[in-house]
């Protein structure tokens, strides 16, 4: 399984809810076995550029997740997104087996 984590941090504190909406529509996307998104909780004092979202989602495969990147609402979302976002941090990780 791979987990997939992305940090945003929004250009404008105004446009908060307008990319968390745009987020939203990954949520479309089938090939997610799980599927988040919510505001970063950790307030951490030292962290450089604050991320205000974080996208979370878990794939069977690495097939899976260039699927779901390679979906249209994945362009839809980055469409209304990326004008808006000053950071993205991605990253990928494979799950240990449990």
């Amino acid at each position: 399984m791979i987990r997939h984590i992305v940090f945003f941090t929004v250009r404008d504190r105004a446009d908060l809810d307008r990319v968390r909406e745009g987020l939203t529509l990954l949520a479309g996307i089938p090939h997610a076995s799980h599927w988040e998104v919510g505001p970063n909780l950790n307030a951490d004092a030292l962290t450089e550029a604050p991320v205000d979202l974080v996208v979370y989602a878990e794939f069977t495969d690495a097939a899976a997740l260039q699927a779901y990147k390679a979906h249209p609402l994945y362009q839809q979302a980055i469409a209304i997104v990326k004008p808006l976002r000053d950071t993205r941090i991605a990253a990928d990780i494979e799950a240990a087996p449990a």
